[in-house]
């Protein structure tokens, strides 16, 4: 299951428009403010045209009015999942995301989210490398890793990912989901910290 996991993972961000920009924009938008498209060229290396037509091809790109990006798997508008990170308040499109920006980034980040089934927060306070402290201790993680061809990633993937109280509150969510998985959140860090590596996206130290 866990193989299943991180393989079909890394195939989802194979997938994805705009994958090569994904750590960039991350990095970027950690800082807290809108990114110019033009710093999000020159940190990927690609051409400003190619950069723009691959997030007009990614339909959950957030950009503000004057065009910068706003969001891209991190964002600066408010989510259920909130990161911080630097001091920064920054946010993230699914709970997964919350996971694997510390790995991207190489800084600890404190995860605050709500069990959508309980009402209950959940707390998390990890590095890059582990999770250091988790409340309630026996929470876990849903996601879903569809196999075609994602036409939005955040309604087709992100909109799944959330953080459970408890196996017992994501009983309900497993159900209506028989394909998806519902991991311990340190299982869940482990698998996808170890699609990050594969992808190369972790941060250099």
């Amino acid at each position: 299951m866990a193989t299943d996991y991180v393989e079909r993972s890394t195939t989802l961000m194979h997938k994805f428009e705009a994958a090569e920009l994904l750590p960039h924009a991350i990095r970027l938008l950690s800082a807290g403010e809108p990114v110019e498209l033009e710093r999000l060229a020159a940190a990927a290396g690609r051409p400003l045209e190619d950069v723009d037509a691959a997030l007009d091809e990614q339909s959950s790109a957030e950009r503000d009015d004057d065009g910068r990006l706003v969001g891209l798997v991190i964002t600066l508008r408010p989510t259920p999942h909130r990161l911080t990170v630097d001091g920064r308040t920054l946010y993230a499109w699914c709970a997964t995301d919350t996971l694997v920006v510390p790995v991207i980034l190489g800084k600890p980040g404190i995860v605050e989210s709500t069990c959508p089934q309980t009402g209950q927060p959940v707390r998390i306070e990890l590095t890059p490398d582990a999770v250091e402290r988790l409340e309630p201790p026996q929470a876990v993680m849903s996601a879903v890793r569809p196999t075609g061809k994602l036409a939005d990633v955040r309604v087709d993937t992100c909109s799944h990912g959330h953080f459970f109280s408890s196996a017992a509150a994501s009983a309900d969510w497993a159900r209506k989901h028989p394909d998806g998985y519902v991991h311990p959140v340190e299982d869940a860090f482990r698998l996808d910290r170890e699609v990050i590596t594969r992808l190369g996206w972790e941060a250099r130290r």
